[in-house]
């Protein structure tokens, strides 16, 4: 089961599945079976391990309250005793089990943390689907207490902002009324 060449003898391994049994510089050591393969048969399925869920790691869904919870390796009764903890523990509700949905007429998605988009007109959580206002029927009357007092008062501003820079002119019309009279100085074509 030794590898290498005849020149270094301690280089590399022979890869032990019975169908390849090439020589690998790189070998691959598995964590189920603990026996050494190359490139090629270095995945679980490949060399038909048997024992491939020694580190992986699966959710268990607690059919009460539909929360999540996390194990390692494949021991059913391991999984057992964990659900029996969890719904001993008092942290099993069964008012977890319905899962939020997006609130649009017809619309059936579950909101997940990747899936949910918040409006920042109506503040309504949605599904990406519906993110845009005109999607979820958004209007600004619907916006709450002080955001929409916020909301008003930016504008409010952006208007003063926009008044205080007149400088105390009448109307853009007066302007152009003074500019009618061009001087023979002035050429007559504008640009812009």
């Amino acid at each position: 089961m030794g590898g290498g060449t005849e020149a270094f003898p301690d280089l590399g391994r022979h890869c032990q599945n019975p169908d390849c049994r090439q020589l690998d510089f790189l070998p691959f050591k598995c964590d189920g079976c603990h026996k050494v393969f190359c490139l090629e048969h270095r995945s679980y399925k490949s060399h038909e391990c048997q024992k491939p869920d020694i580190k992986s790691r699966k959710v268990i869904v607690c059919e009460v309250c539909s929360v999540s919870i996390e194990t390692t390796g494949s021991n059913g009764e391991i999984e057992k005793i964990m659900l029996e903890k969890h719904m001993k523990s008092g942290d099993c509700d069964p008012k977890k089990q319905k899962k939020p949905t997006c609130p649009v007429r017809r619309c059936k998605e579950v909101l997940t943390f990747s899936n949910t988009s918040t409006c920042k007109i109506c503040n309504l959580n949605v599904c990406l689907k519906h993110r845009f206002p005109a999607d979820h029927a958004c209007n600004k009357d619907s916006m709450v207490g002080k955001e929409a007092v916020m909301a008003k008062g930016r504008w409010n501003n952006r208007f003063l902002a926009a008044f205080a820079l007149r400088n105390g002119k009448e109307c853009a019309k007066s302007d152009r009324s003074s500019k009618a009279s061009p001087s023979k100085n002035t050429p007559s074509v504008k640009a812009y």
